[in-house]
């Protein structure tokens, strides 16, 4: 590494990313975190963050720009990172107004906003749900009549399964516009694929893929997250032709997204009508859920310190080297529960590497060398979660305040 101390700015409008600021630090980098007033008080790791900045709302501008060009005044920012999702498009702005180097405000939106994502992957060449954007109201009519139902009706930019809802009927569909009135242009309506849904996670270092891992979920997250049920998501085997296939999507993919530098959760479906992978969505951060604990539980690779080290590495224009991974096997499984301190005890397997420590929530993940153990194990504990813990609550429309 070279003798210049880079300085990194996070950006975080929720309480994550603790592994990244820490790793950061180790790595050599002047660490800055901005994030909200309400989040003050939250453990943040404190001994990684030289400076701490707080402001009421992260997506106020221009008060984001200014309050970041005022530091800029005084410190040499080398790179600007958001931590979470939401922050995406906000960061992708700041390196395009300070010239920080990073991706920009175009590319960001491929990693952002579900409907420029969705023209994107098309025009690459790779499979997508057929789509359109709720903007003229003669064309969206003639998509339906032409397509048929159901369908989903999704916001841009909400994160996960939030905000989605499935529309059975051209007479839904105009209820939902109505009551969405000036919003409807933040939507799209998308053609709905019964399927198997997969997740690939993954590494980029100068614009190739230099690490993957490749994990298929229970029940879709979206039915997961609208009907209730226990989320889970299982490693596929290192070989198998699903692995390499969605493996091949995912670089297609984020070459066309132009992606240069960091990490990536990127989720794809296998239709039931005719077996074909078709893209879903795809995100520039960590997956959420307890995803990166299942990554490392896997491979031994945590996908928090890989994005910190690449990172400052390249601000110190030095070569990153993933370090040495394994191929083993894991299985996450969350769920709401009823209970305010669930009692796991009694999942005392040597193969529970992993406990969620969360109110209302029960989750754990187990990791083994052997595929076949994992997948009984994970096919016991979730019928127990079902009959031990599970509770339903209405989903969420959009991220808390």
């Amino acid at each position: 590494m070279t003798a210049t101390k880079p300085t990194i700015l996070c950006l975080a409008s929720y309480f994550k990313g603790g592994r990244f600021l820490e790793a950061c630090k180790r790595a050599g980098a002047n660490v800055l975190l901005l994030t909200r007033e309400k989040l003050a008080d939250e453990p943040w790791p404190m001994d990684a963050i030289d400076e701490r900045f707080l402001m009421p709302d992260l997506h106020r501008q221009p008060d984001v720009t200014h309050t970041v060009s005022y530091l800029a005044r005084s410190r040499a920012i080398d790179r600007i990172i958001a931590l979470d999702e939401y922050d995406t498009l906000t960061v992708s702005g700041l390196r395009e107004h300070l010239r920080v180097p990073g991706m920009g405000e175009t590319t960001g939106r491929y990693f952002r906003d579900k409907l420029a994502m969705r023209v994107r992957a098309r025009e690459a060449g790779l499979q997508v749900p057929d789509f359109i954007h709720v903007l003229n109201h003669d064309a969206l009519a003639a998509f339906m009549q032409q397509g048929g139902g159901p369908w989903v009706l999704k916001p841009r930019a909400e994160a996960s399964a939030m905000g989605i809802k499935k529309i059975h009927s051209e007479a839904e569909c105009r209820q939902a516009l109505e009551t969405l009135g000036d919003r409807q242009s933040d939507f799209l309506l998308e053609q709905f694929v019964p399927g198997d849904v997969f997740h690939v996670d993954a590494v980029v270092w100068d614009g190739e893929v230099i690490f993957s891992a490749v994990h298929q979920y229970g029940a879709p997250p979206m039915d997961v997250y609208q009907g209730g049920g226990v989320f889970a998501t299982r490693t596929l085997p290192y070989g198998g032709e699903t692995t390499k296939t969605l493996n091949h999507l995912n670089r297609q993919l984020l070459s066309a997204f132009g992606m240069v530098r960091g990490v990536t959760h990127g989720e794809f479906i296998r239709s039931r009508d005719d077996g074909q992978f078709h893209f879903l969505e795809v995100a520039a951060r960590v997956g959420g859920a307890g995803i990166d604990q299942l990554v490392e539980a896997a491979t031994g690779l945590n996908l928090w310190e890989a994005w910190a080290e690449l990172e400052v590495a390249a601000a110190c224009k030095d070569t990153y080297h993933l370090a040495p991974t394994r191929t083993d096997y894991a299985a996450l499984l969350v769920c709401l529960a009823h209970q305010e301190h669930p009692d796991l005890s009694s999942y005392a397997d040597p193969e529970v590497v992993w406990r969620l420590d969360k109110p209302h929530h029960a989750g754990l993940i187990i990791a083994s060398s052997d595929e076949a153990r994992v997948d009984a194990l994970l096919q016991d504990y979730t019928r127990r979660f079902a009959e031990e813990f599970l509770t339903t609550r209405p989903p969420l429309e959009k991220a808390p305040e």
